[in-house]
């Protein structure tokens, strides 16, 4: 799927190794995120640390096995040197009513750039416009905004909307259609109506059999990378060289360990011109560490998570939740991306 993506499973390690490490737990989220309020995820530890399978439900074990491939590098080979202490992160706000945003950023120590979540089903364009108004009424004029859409809008969609959205000042608009030709399209479409927001491609790099195309298609100014997605850091490291436009690394709605290695991602990477949606611990009520990775600052340290036994027990996914997440496990073996 990438270039020169290495084989991320250890030949040492056996799918019956990964079933009897595998801790399955069930977090609450502060707020309705992705349409759910609880989040699972399976927490693997081996010789190098831990690591996270957490891929989306609707995800088929093709796509999933890249998620697997990801917890096993980071629980089995570890991360590729740093050349940075900390990395900034963003603030995100989901898709609330503008009257809850100042609540949700009190969530978040000292970050200067927000992510809000836009082009929700159920809502409209106003409401996005309410939303991302007291965003800004709560950064002030300096702070940095970013919306995304998540590949929700039609071309004519998007256009509107960041005609609309663009006097608010947005640093860019992530992933505001799904398809590669229609971002190119909304690219010229937004220079030509002198509308200054850069385009940013999430789902076209992450789902895309060829993340490179996005580049090679010039549909879009910034590439927001997921280390499970695209199969661990390495991998992921090797798109970004690949594509050659700046780098924001973003995280899945993971717990601390899957927050960890997008910090690992981000602090590999030669230059991280951005801050990066590495935040979203906050957006849970509970975790699997005494100390969440959430931003202090504005910004989270490079290292590991410390998983506490007695976390992973407290909120332990019940007994049929964590069968199923283990028989996941073994139908995404056969498909583990190899080089």
């Amino acid at each position: 799927m990438t270039p020169s993506s290495p084989d991320v499973r250890p030949p040492e390690v056996a799918l019956s190794d990964v079933l009897e490490r595998a801790a399955v737990v069930r977090l609450p989220l502060r707020t309705r995120f992705r349409g759910v309020a609880e989040r699972e995820a399976v927490l693997l530890r081996g010789p190098a640390g831990w690591g996270e399978f957490a891929p989306f439900l609707e995800y088929g074990p093709t796509e999933a096995a890249r998620w697997l491939a990801a917890a096993l590098e980071s629980a089995w080979t570890g991360s590729p040197p740093a050349v940075r202490d900390w990395v900034e992160v963003n603030a995100t706000v989901p898709a609330v009513p503008a009257a809850q945003v100042r609540q949700v950023l009190a969530r978040y120590d000292g970050c200067t750039t927000v992510k809000v979540k836009v082009a929700e089903p159920g809502q409209g364009l106003a409401d996005d416009v309410d939303r991302v108004r007291a965003v800004r009424e709560v950064l002030g004029p300096a702070g940095r905004i970013r919306v995304d859409a998540n590949a929700a809008w039609s071309l004519d969609e998007a256009e509107r909307a960041l005609r609309a959205l663009a006097p608010v000042g947005l640093e860019y608009a992530e992933q505001p259609c799904a398809d590669l030709a229609d971002l190119a399209r909304l690219r010229v479409r937004l220079a030509a109506a002198g509308v200054d927001v850069l385009l940013a491609a999430d789902e076209s790099i992450r789902k895309a059999e060829d993340p490179l195309r996005v580049a090679a298609a010039g549909a879009a100014d910034v590439v927001v990378l997921k280390v499970a997605p695209l199969g661990g850091i390495r991998p992921a490291l090797a798109v970004a060289q690949a594509c050659g436009l700046p780098v924001v690394v973003s995280s899945a709605l993971d717990t601390s360990v899957g927050i960890a290695a997008g910090v690992a991602l981000a602090a590999a990477l030669p230059e991280l011109p951005f801050a990066c949606g590495l935040g979203t611990a906050a957006l849970l009520a509970a975790d699997v560490t005494p100390r969440p990775w959430v931003p202090v600052a504005g910004r989270l340290p490079v290292g590991a998570v410390e998983v506490d036994g007695a976390l992973l027990a407290a909120h332990a996914a019940p007994g049929e939740r964590a069968d199923w997440w283990r028989r996941r496990i073994a139908d995404c073996w056969e498909f583990l991306p190899r080089r």
